[in-house]
Order: C-alpha cells, then structure tokens, then sequence
C-alpha cells in the first residue's frame, strides 16, 4: 500500500505525536543524556577556557628569552649583562633607536582567594616600561601605572577579582615589604591578568635578587627574525641561552593542566553515558512494550518490519537530541564565562580563568547525545522489528 520511505514517514510521525502520552518513561531518558552532556561540555570547558587564556596571552612576533634548559620563569636566571647582549641582539624591533626588550623577574607571593579564604599562590613580576610595549593588549582600566622607584602595584583583572584585598588604594604587605595597589589592568583575557606587575628594580631589591631577572621578552622584526635570534643567542659564548615564541612557550605550560581535565573530565562522562545508555534502553523498551497493540496492527497492514524499527530508533534519537539541547542550553547559560582559578602545574602559581563553552563542544556534546540515542535505541528497534504479529495482536 506504501512504499518504504512513506512507511518511515508515516511510523515516525506517529511515534513523536505520541511522544507526550509518554512522557513519564521519555522524560527519564532525556534527563539522563541531559545530565551526560552537561558534565562533558562543563569539564571541557575548563579545559577550553585555560587553553584560551594561555594562548590569548602570547603574539606570534614575541619570543621569550630564558636560561638554556629552564622549563618556566622560575628555574631560569638572568645577569644584567647578558640582558642588554640579548636586548642588542638582531631580529629584534627597534622604537626610537631603543631596543623594544623587557628583562622581568618573577616572584610567587601569597594571597587569599575572595570566595574561599584559602591561600593562593600568585605571581609577581616585575617589569619596566618596555612590558608595555611587548604586551599591546595591556591597558590600565582603572586607577594608574605604577611609578618607578615606587613600592606600587598594578593587579590583572582576574587576580582583582579571585583575590581579596587586591583594590585600588589598599595596601597589601609581601615578607618585610608594604605594597599599594594603584591600578588594574587587562589583557585581553590572557594570562598576565592573573598577575601583579611592579617596578623591576623596587622587586629586586625586596627580594635581594642583586641585578638578576628571569627571562627577557622581545619583541621581533618578523615571524623570521627568531631564528636569526636563536643562531645569535647560540654564537655567543656569554650567552647560554634559548630563546622560543611566547605563543609555543606558553602552549606548553597550559599543555599538564589541560590534559589532566581531559584526562578527568572523558572518563566520568563516558561513565555517566553508560547509564544514560542503559536508561535509553528501559525507556525504549517500555515505549516498545506500550505499543505492542499499534505495531502488530500496522505490520498487519502491510507495514514493513524495518519501517518500525527504524522508527523506534529515530525516536530514541530525538529524546537524546532533546537531552543533549538542554544539558548544552544549562551549562552555557551557567558556566560560559564564569571564573575561577587553578594552579598551574609549570609555574605553581594560580591561574585565574573563564570556562569557554566554545560551538566546538557544543558540537561534541550534540555527537555524543547522538551516539547515546543510537545505542540505546539499537536493541529495542530490533525487538520491535521482530515483534510476533499474531502474538502481539492478542495482548490486551
């Protein structure tokens, strides 16, 4: 009477005008997946946040410059003379005939979070004018810079906002030394906000580190100037030194952190999918099990067996897409810019960062509620196909 593709039509249709007399059993199934999707585009959001403020951080024509086999800003070490060799190095921007190079150390003080009370590891940098320059994304949002020669501190915008006594006009004492904050500053949503910035030499001499620093950031000529840097820093016998782009230095340090969510966040949501998958299958079983009647009445009819189970799987499909709109719809509404901080395993000092709920994982999610439905329609499709016909036609 029908050919296979109207049978479809017609089975499927059927189903999902039915769907609300059963919406007890559909609604388990669409929590479950709900649920599922939720906690997976949640943690990776963790994950795609940190990633977004380490990269939005670096430039493409910035490199870093520190001591030859040091992983991070901490285990490097900097004399006076061997910055101003690097800063005269060639491949490296010039404004007024000056270098534009910035020789910065960097200091983990203590400070206490806003929410938790708890103390927080938190980097202190100090740095010169040419930071500025470096760093285009840096603006001052409130209050002013700090002045050189001056115990004053300038806090990112993330840090004012994850830790407590970070104000403009207050004062905040690290060992024997009283600092007043006197600015805040963005960048860009990358990770100096999660710093304080100081005069290079006022830090110098609080934490008697002579006329060392750390690491020297330059800016470059172009994309190609950093090897012409590299071969410089390598033929100089004062200078063992290495010099990589900040955006690939900093790749690196977000890489232990993101991986350790993935590594947490995969795992407890292939978990939870497991039970949203056994959940899909009760609900389909039981919405097979309700329509035993109708099904033996269309297969008398002349209505195909694949025509039926391809529509319990489509509905088994729709409740997942269902489940996997409103878990993605929660978590972006909840957690899509929300901040917080965490530590980074590099540097071990706290990084303060946005959850970024991209369309990347709200597409994943989408997938996996998808996967879920096909599994978990599967079996009860291939019950409906092979349903007695006879049988069934008896059951009251």
């Amino acid at each position: 009477m029908f050919n296979g593709l109207s049978q479809i039509a017609i089975i499927t249709a059927m189903n999902l005008r039915n769907l609300p007399q059963r919406i007890g059993t559909s609604s388990v199934a669409v929590f479950g997946v709900a649920c599922v999707v939720g906690v997976l585009i949640g943690v990776m959001s963790m994950a795609s946040g940190f990633q977004r403020t380490m990269t939005n951080a670096g430039s493409p024509t910035t490199a870093i410059v520190m001591r030859t086999g040091a992983t991070s800003e901490l285990n490097s070490g900097i004399s006076y003379e061997q910055s101003q060799l690097i800063a005269n190095a060639p491949g490296i921007q010039r404004a007024d005939g000056q270098p534009i190079a910035s020789a910065e150390l960097y200091v983990i003080v203590d400070l206490i979070k806003r929410a938790t009370q708890s103390s927080a590891n938190v980097p202190l940098r100090g740095v010169n004018a040419n930071a500025f320059k470096v760093r285009d994304s840096v603006k001052i949002i409130e209050g002013r810079n700090f002045e050189e020669g001056r115990n004053e501190l300038i806090v990112g915008r993330g840090a004012h906002t994850q830790f407590a006594n970070l104000d403009v006009g207050s004062t905040i004492k690290f060992g024997p030394t009283e600092w007043t904050v006197v600015g805040i500053f963005s960048a860009g949503g990358g990770l100096s906000e999660s710093e304080l910035w100081c005069d290079v030499r006022i830090l110098q001499n609080a934490y008697r580190r002579g006329n060392s620093f750390q690491s020297v950031r330059v800016k470059l000529t172009d994309s190609d100037a950093l090897s012409e840097l590299k071969t410089e820093l390598a033929s100089n016998p004062q200078l063992d030194m290495d010099a990589q782009l900040e955006t690939e230095y900093l790749a690196a340090q977000a890489e232990p952190v993101s991986m350790f969510i993935k590594a947490v966040g995969y795992p407890v949501a292939i978990l939870m999918a497991l039970g949203a998958i056994f959940g899909a299958i009760n609900t389909m079983y039981a919405s097979v099990s309700t329509r035993t009647r109708e099904i033996a009445t269309l297969r008398a009819l002349g209505f195909g067996s694949f025509p039926v189970a391809f529509s319990t799987l489509f509905e088994s499909l729709v409740l997942s897409l269902i489940g996997g709109a409103i878990g993605s719809l929660v978590v972006f509404l909840l957690f899509n810019g929300y901040s917080v901080s965490t530590l980074n395993f590099s540097s071990f000092s706290q990084v303060v960062f946005d959850f970024a709920v991209t369309a990347d994982l709200l597409i994943q999610g989408v997938f996996f509620a998808a996967i879920i439905g096909i599994i978990g329609g599967f079996f009860p499709a291939i019950r409906a196909a092979k349903l007695p016909v006879a049988t069934a036609l008896r059951e009251t």
